[in-house]
C-alpha cells in the first residue's frame, strides 16, 4: 500500500508534488536532492524559516524575489546589511515583510559570517541519519520532527542561529537531501 499518486506523465510522485506545475518542478529537480556550500545551506535556512507558518508553495513563488532582496543568499554581502536595507526588506512586496524573520535572516549571517569556510556545511551534513532507513510508503510515515532534527535544531541554537525550531530543521533536512522522505514508490525516490 502507498500513497504515490500517478501524475499526468505517468510516473509515480508523492501526493503533495502533484497539486501545481512548481511542485512537480521543485519535487522532481531539487527536494531531497543533497545540498552543499555554506551559502547555500544558508539560503534553504532562510527560506524554511519565512516558510514556517505558510505554505511551502508560497516560498518557493518568491524565491527569485527572496533571492534579489537577500543578495543572492551570499552570508557575507547579507552580513552587512544595515538598518536601512531591513527598512527597505520591509517595504519590499516580492518577500514576505515579516519583521522577525527578517532580522533573523540578517542576525544568522552575521554569526555565520565568523564561521570557517565549509563550517555550516560540515555541522548540518553532520547530523544527517542514516541513509539506510526505511523508505516511507505513506505520507503518515514522513516525519514533521525527528531526534536528529532536534539535535540539529538545538546546536543552531547554541551557535547563535535564530528562528530554526526542530520541524524547520526537519524541513531543511528533507529539503537538502539529508533525508530522502521520496515516498518508496515515488519516482523521484532513486533519481540522481
Amino acid at each position: 500500500m502507498t500513497d504515490a499518486i500517478e501524475g499526468p506523465d505517468g510516473a509515480l510522485r508523492c501526493p503533495w508534488a502533484l497539486s501545481t506545475e512548481d511542485y512537480v518542478a521543485y519535487h522532481d529537480k531539487e527536494w531531497g536532492r543533497p545540498v552543499h556550500g555554506d551559502d547555500a545551506l544558508y539560503e534553504r535556512l532562510c527560506l524554511e524559516a519565512f516558510q514556517s507558518g505558510l505554505s511551502w508553495i508560497t516560498i518557493l513563488r518568491r524565491r527569485p524575489g527572496f533571492r534579489a532582496a537577500f543578495a543572492g543568499f551570499e552570508i557575507a554581502e547579507v552580513a552587512m546589511f544595515t538598518d536601512a536595507d531591513k527598512e527597505r526588506l520591509l517595504a519590499d512586496p516580492g518577500i514576505i515583510r515579516n519583521r522577525a524573520k527578517i532580522e533573523a535572516t540578517v542576525a544568522n549571517a552575521r554569526v555565520l559570517a565568523d564561521w570557517a569556510p565549509g563550517e555550516l556545511d560540515e555541522l548540518i551534513w553532520s547530523f544527517a541519519p542514516d541513509p539506510a532507513r526505511p523508505a516511507p510508503k505513506k505520507l503518515s510515515d514522513v516525519p514533521a520532527v525527528t531526534d536528529e532534527s532536534t539535535a540539529l535544531s538545538k546546536t543552531l541554537k547554541k551557535r547563535g542561529i535564530r528562528f530554526v525550531g526542530p520541524t524547520t530543521a526537519y524541513a531543511l533536512m528533507q529539503a537538502c537531501g539529508l533525508v530522502n522522505d521520496h515516498l518508496a514508490d515515488c519516482t523521484s525516490r532513486s533519481a540522481p
